[in-house]
């Protein structure tokens, strides 16, 4: 079959099947429909590849020049010597809030009286920590959402800030520039793990969470140790990962791994996507695709293209602002 008559069979195919998922799904708001799998409890859940198509409020997801997650080069990352340290500025030492499967993801939301902002960077605004998101894959060599010279890692913690400055919520902040700002850290199974990462995850807290729409409160969190002592980091300028795709994200990758054990990684893999009256679907392999970089600059503090140079000096450490702290750079 000539190449264009293929593409024009799998178009109408496509088309089919999401005229027939509208046909059939009971979608109250578009908001549920979209899925990192295509098939959900039998049905045709539009994925990655179809997010812009069913909905033109999501257009960028297919049309963006400026989408994420990408495939970062280290070769291409320019060394920006004048990129200052980040700060992280707190209220007090250490956070609550409430842990959700969402169905999607494995979400930590604060409280909002428990600010926590993070600036500095590349960052030109305070903006406040609203969520952390967790990505991870069914096996270790997937999981992460940016790969890193074609690599991907075995998941991917993310820290969603929005720009407290100028925007009243992380909504607002979303469709407008400069409006949010995610810090990256990839996940590496280990014998160890993570003090954050191995508070949240313990048995007693994950299993209360192991359905779509569960949740449960956790408190005495330390931000901050979801940081290494030292690192470097790249930033560039894309979008959210989920739909709408808006274009208003400044990504900040931390170039050291967090650990999580083995363990930790299975009873992740264990929730499930769906309610307990559902069929059983992992929430694992929850990331979307690279997206093609177009002509975006990558800037780093730490010059990638030495892979031997330490990580040094006040900018390669977290500052910290708050009455006491252990970990205090200064």
């Amino acid at each position: 079959m000539p190449g264009f008559l293929w593409r024009s069979v799998l178009i109408l195919q496509a088309s089919a099947a999401i005229y027939t998922a509208a046909q059939f799904s009971p979608a109250k708001t578009y908001e549920e429909w979209w899925a990192y799998k295509e098939a959900v409890q039998g049905s045709f859940v539009p994925g990655p590849a179809f997010w812009g198509l069913v909905n033109s409020a999501w257009n960028l997801c297919t049309i963006g020049k400026r989408q994420s997650p990408i495939n970062i080069n280290t070769s291409q990352i320019i060394f920006d010597p004048f990129l200052p340290p980040l700060r992280l500025s707190m209220t007090g030492t250490t956070v609550s809030g409430t842990m959700h499967n969402t169905g999607r993801h494995v979400s930590f939301r604060l409280d909002k009286e428990q600010p926590v902002n993070i600036s500095g960077g590349p960052l030109l605004y305070n903006h406040r920590l609203e969520e952390v998101m967790l990505h991870f894959g069914s096996e270790n060599s997937i999981g992460s959402e940016h790969l890193m010279n074609k690599e991907t890692s075995a998941g991917e913690v993310q820290l969603i800030h929005y720009n407290q400055d100028l925007y009243s919520n992380v909504t607002e902040a979303s469709r407008n520039p400069n409006g949010l700002a995610v810090i990256s850290l990839f996940l590496n199974v280990a014998d160890n793990s993570n003090s954050f990462l191995n508070r949240m995850l313990n048995r007693e807290t994950i299993t209360r969470i192991s359905f779509r729409n569960e949740a449960t409160y956790i408190q005495d969190l330390s931000i901050e140790d979801l940081y290494p002592d030292t690192f470097g980091f790249l930033t560039y300028q894309g979008s959210m990962t989920i739909p709408p795709c808006y274009e208003t994200v400044t990504w900040i990758v931390i170039d050291r791994p967090l650990n999580i054990t083995s363990m930790q990684m299975h009873s992740l893999r264990l929730l499930s996507q769906n309610q307990p009256s559902q069929i059983f679907q992992s929430m694992s392999d929850n990331f979307r695709p690279v997206q093609p970089l177009f002509h975006r600059g990558l800037r780093g503090n730490l010059d990638f293209r030495k892979p031997g140079r330490k990580c040094k000096g006040a900018n390669y450490k977290l500052h910290i602002d708050r009455p006491t702290s252990s970990k205090n750079a200064n």
